[in-house]
């Protein structure tokens, strides 16, 4: 990996609140939170208590985890923040919670979700395309999920709009049971990224 203890990992995933998918993927991030704690590894997460956002939450807390959300204002006024975190941190916008999620973590985790996944796991292979974020990557593409996106970044290396380099930035799994092993067998990726950074 990138030279942190695998010992001390915080991880930032990035999941979604809805109650209306299928009950597999809160199954699965419920794993997820089960699985990091049980490296005890932290979590830190978008703070809601809903959807796999909440069974990510439960799961860590369940196996004795630790577990931060961030969760803007108007989130919480509306009541949508998980009641039982280890700490829940209260932020003026979204633009906040993003930034105080990734910075800090050792790995960023993106499961299935909506376009505020997107838009998170976006932003975060941008910072890593520019070498401002250099920790693993890690997208489960469980039932295919992420089959469209993961075809469109190919296609935007194939037009030359990312070099072939760049895909190296992530990795993609088919279930959250290979998560652990691919954060920890991550490549390295440098801040020299930037030389490559426009094609």
């Amino acid at each position: 990996m990138t030279g942190t203890s695998p010992d001390s990992l915080r991880i930032c995933v990035y999941c979604a609140s809805s109650r209306s998918c299928d009950p597999l993927y809160h199954d699965a991030a419920r794993r997820l939170g089960a699985l990091i704690a049980g490296r005890s590894w932290s979590i830190v997460y978008g703070g809601g208590g809903d959807g796999s956002m909440g069974a990510l939450a439960a799961g860590a807390l369940s196996a004795g985890g630790r577990v931060t959300g961030v969760i803007p204002r108007f989130m919480m006024e509306l009541e949508w923040a998980h009641a039982g975190l280890s700490d829940l941190r209260v932020v003026d916008d979204m633009r906040t919670r993003k930034h105080i999620m990734i910075t800090g973590s050792d790995a960023v985790v993106a499961l299935p979700g909506g376009s505020g996944t997107l838009e998170e796991l976006f932003e975060a292979i941008t910072l890593k395309r520019l070498g401002m974020y250099l920790k693993p990557i890690v997208i489960v593409n469980m039932n295919g999920f992420y089959d469209p996106l993961l075809g469109q970044l190919s296609r935007c290396v194939g037009e030359r709009f990312m070099d072939a380099q760049h895909t190296a930035m992530w990795t993609a799994v088919d279930s959250v049971d290979e998560v652990i092993g691919a954060i920890t067998a991550a490549p390295a990726w440098g801040s020299d990224a930037r030389t490559f950074a426009r094609v």
